[in-house]
């Protein structure tokens, strides 16, 4: 395969990065968003009041997906408990629990017509369920709204309880998905109030309490990892039986949030693809500007083809 690169090669591309970089390569370009369909999602969001990862989390598909008639719906508020340096969405004590949130995602899963929605949110960790119980309303009530719209939960990692994910995968998702987001050398680092037992019990935990659902999970490259890192995690999610891989460059949201170590380059990507093509992975997307949301409904769609198993939300 031409694009396939030798990890000391790549090893010696991270020795060799020196300071870091300053200018996005050129493989980093962002569409401004706009169009029809992106204005009418936008303004179904403001009128709904809701709020969407897409915007909060400045991610860089935005304007691609919303023209596409698709977002990813971040519940429980628009402030977090933890304090990742390298999300853009605000830390601080979050307000009371919004009890008629899932009503009006579901409704707005109606309105746009969706096929499949994901539903994220940020970390209540002030909660000992973590705010598990909307997750599982939220999947529930879209399932009386809108039949045959197939549902992903991005969660946070409730601190690794058991109980709190139980409430959720009773709830019969047919994603769920905890992106581990870096290496476990990073994650005091990057995500000082996470553990990387607390990612693998979660997702280990999840494929256990049901077997028939797609678990997914991701990583950020670009945060002073090294490849060979990399590939050990992409080893552990393999043993975890993951089903679902997505692997993103690192875009810095601000000067206040963790530095850029390096760019990948395509060929990286291609590379770790490859690598986790020969595990137990069903379905990895590898690319600099993938991230966890990227092509979800072709993965459930054609996965559901391939592996012929039955969406939960069809009749």
């Amino acid at each position: 395969m031409a694009d396939q690169i030798r990890t000391d090669e790549i090893s010696a591309i991270d020795r060799a990065a020196g300071a870091r970089p300053k200018r996005r390569p050129e493989w980093i370009k962002v569409r401004a968003p706009s169009g029809e369909t992106y204005e009418m999602v936008r303004g179904l969001m403001r009128s709904k009041q809701l709020h969407t990862v897409c915007e909060e989390a400045m991610c860089p598909n935005l304007g691609e997906c919303w023209g596409a008639g698709t977002a990813t719906f971040l519940m429980l508020g628009d402030t977090c408990t933890r304090s990742c340096r390298f999300c853009d969405i605000k830390t601080g004590r979050p307000a009371p629990l919004d009890w008629q949130g899932p009503n009006g995602i579901a409704q707005s899963v109606k309105a746009m017509n969706l096929r499949h929605v994901v539903i994220t949110s940020v970390n209540r960790d002030e909660r000992p369920d973590g705010g598990a119980p909307i997750f599982a309303m939220v999947i529930r009530r879209i399932r009386q709204v809108q039949p045959g719209c197939s549902i992903e939960v991005l969660i946070p990692d409730f601190k690794g309880s058991r109980d709190a994910l139980k409430i959720v995968m009773d709830a019969q998702p047919e994603i769920l998905n905890h992106n581990v987001e870096t290496v476990p050398r990073l994650f005091r680092q990057v995500q000082p109030q996470d553990h990387y037992e607390w990612a693998e019990a979660t997702l280990r935990n999840a494929k256990e309490m049901d077997p028939l659902a797609l678990t997914k999970s991701g990583i950020m490259v670009g945060l002073g990892e090294t490849f060979d890192e990399v590939v050990a995690v992409i080893e552990d999610l393999a043993s975890w039986d993951v089903d679902i891989l997505t692997i993103g460059q690192y875009l810095q949201p601000s000067k206040k949030h963790m530095p850029i170590d390096r760019y990948y380059r395509p060929e990286e990507f291609s590379e770790l693809k490859r690598i986790g093509l020969e595990l137990s992975f069903k379905w990895i997307e590898s690319g600099p500007l993938v991230r966890s949301s990227y092509h979800a409904e072709q993965q459930v769609r054609q996965l559901s083809q391939r592996y012929q198993f039955r969406l939960r939300g069809e009749h």
